[in-house]
């Protein structure tokens, strides 16, 4: 990654972080990469409040907006945690839980010229749901101004989601 210069031009590796084992690998991967690059990391974790944007709008309660901020923060930082336990990632590293849409949101926060925008590939949809909203990853790709990296779902994953569709431990032992 080309440095464009200091202050607001310089890029930097936006990453979305939601705590699941795609969003960590990519958290990994960003870090590695702005390890590469010497240039800082924005975490972001987007959050909308219970019932959506539509829903909050209806009947808006800012005791509940401000539990839904607050549970974002937790979330972020159990996810940080997580991904590095409790230590110095070795980069400068710049946290961020944002209200909003992900994909919206992230193509929003990654919109420096040098910026590189880092997403987990995210777990297999059906061909309904992909009809009815798109995916993060293919929303970022379509719409960011700046590279998007996708970083493939880590093996444990893929795991997890064969159990969840009725594989059973058969096919995790087929599988060793």
């Amino acid at each position: 990654m080309a440095e464009t210069g200091a202050g607001a031009d310089e890029g930097r590796i936006v990453v979305g972080v939601s705590g699941s084992l795609g969003s960590l690998a990519a958290l990994h991967h960003a870090v590695a990469e702005a390890r590469r690059a010497d240039v800082e990391v924005l975490a972001v974790l987007c959050w909308t409040p219970p019932g959506e944007e539509l829903g909050y709008r209806r009947t808006p309660c800012p005791t509940v907006l401000t539990a839904g901020r607050d549970a974002a923060v937790a979330r972020l930082r159990q996810a940080l945690d997580e991904a590095f336990a409790g230590r110095y990632a070795g980069v400068r590293l710049r946290c961020q839980a944002v209200r909003g849409e992900a994909g919206h949101t992230l193509v929003h926060c990654a919109d420096r010229p040098g910026d590189l925008l880092v997403l987990g590939a995210g777990r297999e949809r059906g061909r309904l749901s992909r009809l009815i909203r798109p995916s993060v990853t293919t929303y970022c790709v379509r719409y960011a101004t700046c590279p998007v990296l996708t970083v493939p779902r880590p093996p444990l994953q893929r795991d997890l989601e064969a159990l969840e569709r009725g594989h059973g431990l058969g096919a995790l032992v087929a599988g060793l």
